[in-house]
């Protein structure tokens, strides 16, 4: 068995924008107890802002852990409407999604900004940045892909200092699959997962990737499809956005991955 599959793979639930604060403390009280003895993996679930304290404490000393959708890149300031990595870590949160595609395109962030985000939350101590990277369809047709991927791990991450105890995850999400319902091919997501594990291995060394990165899928991800995925080689999770919303479908997703 390769030693990426001998990693504790991890789920990762993004609510999005989806639920109501009511909804939200609704569905994180069902998770908990749905989840209750499940021993194997990592699962996590980023609600929205406004409910991140109140599903922490629902889950604190449960299996599932916390996760924020999005992050600010400095620790206190006159920043209207932002949230500091402290802030996060006091609510709870153990994980961060950064640089997500939605984000890209609707607040056109660019990895000047991504850049400094994951520098944050790596200087912030029990927070681990999950980082989105992915092609829109233009630049798949174009056979622009590996360019693309290789391109963003660099503005993402280049110059980053990885402590030995830190970890990274790299969220695969091929924007053209986003929200269609249809994953890619299980053999292109894997020739895809390669070319990042390549990547980071020449940005900061093979015994660094496999100690502190983990490379995840995401993209129309369901319990029809996710077992595909659950074998290949260079893919140690899942970054699941629809199929999360309901409790059961979710469940499902996990036990066939993890």
């Amino acid at each position: 068995m390769a030693i990426k599959n001998m990693k504790n793979k991890i789920i990762i639930a993004n609510w999005k924008m989806q639920l109501s604060l009511a909804e939200t403390v609704r569905s994180a009280k069902k998770m908990k107890t749905k989840f209750s003895g499940f021993k194997k993996g990592k699962v996590v679930i980023c609600p929205n802002f406004l409910s991140l304290a109140e599903v922490g404490k629902i889950l604190k000393g449960g299996p599932i852990e916390l996760g924020a959708q999005d992050v600010f890149w400095e620790s206190k300031g006159a920043y209207t409407g932002e949230v500091s990595p402290e802030m996060l870590k006091e609510a709870g949160c153990r994980y961060v999604i950064i640089g997500h595609s939605e984000r890209r395109k609707y607040q056109l962030e660019n990895y000047e900004i991504i850049y400094k985000k994951i520098k944050a939350v790596l200087n912030t101590e029990g927070l681990v940045p999950v980082v989105c990277i992915g092609e829109n369809w233009d630049e798949r047709m174009t056979d622009k892909r590996d360019f693309i991927l290789v391109d963003q791990l660099q503005k993402a991450l280049g110059g980053l200092d990885i402590m030995s105890d830190q970890t990274v995850i790299v969220a695969y999400e091929p924007i053209w699959a986003i929200g269609t319902g249809s994953a890619i091919e299980p053999a292109e997501a894997e020739y895809a997962h390669k070319i990042i594990h390549l990547t980071l291995s020449d940005m900061f060394g093979i015994e660094t990737v496999k100690r502190n990165f983990k490379i995840i899928y995401g993209g129309s991800i369901s319990s029809k499809n996710a077992q595909e995925f659950s074998g290949l080689e260079n893919i140690d999770g899942l970054l699941v956005g629809g199929a999360s919303l309901n409790v059961d479908e979710f469940f499902k997703v996990a036990k066939l991955i993890i």
